[in-house]
């Protein structure tokens, strides 16, 4: 039975540099005699979507031509689109001691997660760096303008604190992945590859499909905008985040068992479906909501629901900047060069006591006073003081989950506000 679903990025299939068997052991063998790289978890996260195919067409770090055409023009030196840098920082020492066309370890924390043939290096000086944070990571939201994002991106901006203090310089070149980290251990049946996923969604005879990205427990505005998309769509896919996140963030155990005590309750299961993908969460605001396109498209997703602050963090960003860059990037209508999956652009959801259930900005006409404000960040911020939940901001099973384990915890972090999430720029 041939696919209906949409073709992987890039026009090559799925790409996967992962090795499996007996030529997994053999570059394994190979690897302990190579000179070893410490790598960082988000280096590790990329690595195993390169490996799996969730990263198709990169088959390794970037090229400085890469990486400045994907910062600058949303483009590989090749012209296809790609939103996001996916570099290897390392230390000066380590780049001196490396030559083009030498081959290397890449490792965490003991265990070795690929092999690297070097094509280039790179130096990354302070003031690129600072380029790389402004056109990835600066936005329009008010922490962003009048001066300010200097001011204070790089000590509240996970992402400019992660690109500020890489190291001195960046190689590039292609890679054999060696390792799945304790994903497929840790969470069976969640953590899924791409070629897993499309053969899911072929036996459901799906061809039109949305996802909905996650980093938070699903509260109620998340529901409702699943349940649109399942309105429209064949199907959804529900895709959790379970690489790292910022301290604050809920872990993704706790969201996952949220998530399918939510199915469970509320939705029409032959219609959803939920799965975890293995990267670290960069806070890119819009040019991460197009990462989380052109990574579904590998996954066999066609639409991508893009709400309010889609991946942002702060109020570095406008409330729907992560649609709006959605009509800003380039295309060459070529189909292997251009991002084929599209934004499925749903306006600010809450409840409304007046209209009597879930709505938006587009089909509510009553006043905020009538309104429930739902953010991942006021429920966090909520039972992490121990506070009253507030109706209908929740399903009552899913707060259950969550206040056991916030019950559970020794330390508590702090939880910003952002005023999307207050609710007081609607």
């Amino acid at each position: 039975m041939s696919s209906k679903l949409v073709a992987p990025h890039g026009g090559k299939g799925l790409v996967c540099a992962l090795l499996e068997g007996s030529e997994r052991e053999a570059e394994l063998k190979k690897a302990a005699g190579l000179k070893q790289i410490e790598i960082s978890p988000r280096a590790k996260g990329d690595l195993i979507m390169m490996g799996i195919g969730g990263f198709s067409p990169l088959s390794g770090f970037m090229t400085k031509a890469d990486w400045k055409g994907v910062c600058e023009n949303f483009q590989l030196a090749d012209g296809t689109f790609w939103p996001v840098p996916i570099t290897l920082d390392v230390a000066k020492a380590d780049a001196d001691a490396i030559k083009v066309g030498d081959e290397i370890a890449l490792v965490n924390e003991g265990e070795t997660f690929a092999t690297m043939k070097v094509t280039e290096k790179y130096e990354m000086t302070e003031a690129d760096k600072k380029w790389e944070c402004e056109k990835v990571f600066m936005g329009h939201g008010e922490e962003s303008v009048d001066g300010k994002f200097w001011e204070i991106a790089p000590k509240d901006h996970p992402g400019v604190i992660m690109v500020m203090g890489q190291k001195e310089f960046n190689l590039a070149g292609p890679v054999k992945v060696l390792s799945e980290g304790e994903y497929p251990k840790e969470y069976p049946g969640v953590y899924l590859r791409p070629a897993e996923v499309r053969a899911m969604f072929d036996k459901f005879g799906w061809a039109n499909v949305a996802a909905l990205q996650l980093r938070n427990p699903m509260h109620r505005s998340h529901e409702f905008l699943a349940k649109i998309a399942v309105e429209v769509c064949d199907g959804v896919l529900i895709h959790s985040l379970i690489g790292n996140l910022k301290p604050g963030d809920i872990p993704a155990k706790v969201r996952i068992k949220a998530i399918q005590t939510l199915i469970d309750h509320y939705f029409v299961k032959e219609n959803v479906y939920s799965a975890g993908y293995p990267l670290d969460m960069r806070y890119a605001g819009p040019r991460e909501g197009l990462l989380h396109a052109t990574f579904r498209q590998n996954y066999g997703v066609n639409n991508m629901i893009i709400g309010r602050d889609h991946a942002g963090v702060g109020d570095f960003y406008g409330l729907f900047e992560a649609q709006e860059i959605f009509d800003r990037i380039p295309v060459t209508g070529d189909p292997a060069k251009d991002l084929l999956c599209k934004p499925m652009k749903i306006d600010w959801t809450f409840y409304c006591h007046k209209c009597d259930g879930m709505a938006s900005l587009r089909t509510c006409p009553h006043t905020k006073d009538d309104r429930v404000i739902l953010s991942g960040t006021k429920l966090r911020k909520a039972l992490s003081e121990g506070a009253e939940v507030v109706d209908h901001f929740g399903r009552d099973e899913v707060l259950e989950i969550l206040r056991e384990y916030y019950a559970g915890l020794t330390e508590k972090v702090e939880v910003k506000m952002q005023s999307a999430a207050s609710g007081s720029s609607m």
